[in-house]
């Protein structure tokens, strides 16, 4: 079942420079281990509002220069400026502007409500001029429960595939919706456990919707908690 296991690290292969993460399913917790785990200095940033990362020296809303400077004492920090409620927005010279002080710029580029799925507004994601394909992630706890229970924007994703907000969100429905966004070049299922055989199947039944669907970009299901994924 796990032949084919890889670290994130070598599934994502990412480059230096900008890379934006949008959907859902624990895109925070990537972006944290990504920062954590690259072979350089990484800044953490958003196009949205986000939390100040757990553990992450955190900047504020700090020029290009004075992160600079940080990541001589900091292999990775957090920069954003202040928003409502303790959390952090874009910093005001822009995500871009920060690929000259680190060799990764890591951007959480859309909100979730936390839930495991979404669908995307037209005004989403942000995805900073320049920046790398994008990594569309989503929570394998969605799968299977109504639409309007796992789902961020169950109307917008009605709209793209027909269909009630109470229909199930089978792999081959969610499929459709990815596709028919066509927001990503790499597509990663969360929350599939090792060993989780039962997940890692419905895991498949989505990569098998989405490749009938006309997707050619990578996909991998695993748990960014246990550092696995397995290429679909």
């Amino acid at each position: 079942m796990w032949g084919n296991q890889m670290n994130i690290l070598d599934f994502l292969r990412t480059a230096p420079g900008v890379t934006p993460v949008v959907g859902s399913g624990g895109k925070s917790s990537l972006l944290a281990h990504l920062a954590r785990t690259l072979p350089g200095t990484a800044v953490l940033a958003t196009t949205t509002r986000v939390l100040p990362f757990d553990g992450m020296p955190c900047l504020g809303d700090a020029s290009p220069d004075e992160v600079a400077r940080a990541l001589q004492r900091h292999r990775a920090v957090c920069v954003g400026a202040p928003a409502e409620r303790d959390k952090l927005a874009e910093p005001s010279c822009g995500v871009a502007a920060l690929a000259s002080a680190a060799d990764y710029v890591l951007v959480e580029a859309d909100g979730s409500k936390r839930l495991p799925l979404k669908a995307h507004a037209p005004r989403e994601p942000v995805v900073p001029e320049g920046a790398r394909p994008t990594v569309l992630m989503m929570g394998a706890s969605g799968f299977g429960r109504a639409v309007a229970e796992a789902v961020h924007r169950p109307n917008t994703f009605c709209g793209l595939v027909g269909g009630s907000p109470l229909d199930e969100a089978t792999p081959e429905l969610v499929a459709r919706a990815v596709v028919a966004e066509g927001l990503a070049g790499t597509v990663l299922v969360n929350q599939v456990d090792p060993g989780d055989g039962a997940a890692m199947a419905v895991a498949e039944r989505f990569a098998a919707a989405l490749r009938e669907a006309g997707f050619s970009g990578r996909v991998g299901a695993g748990s960014v908690r246990a550092d696995h994924v397995r290429e679909l």
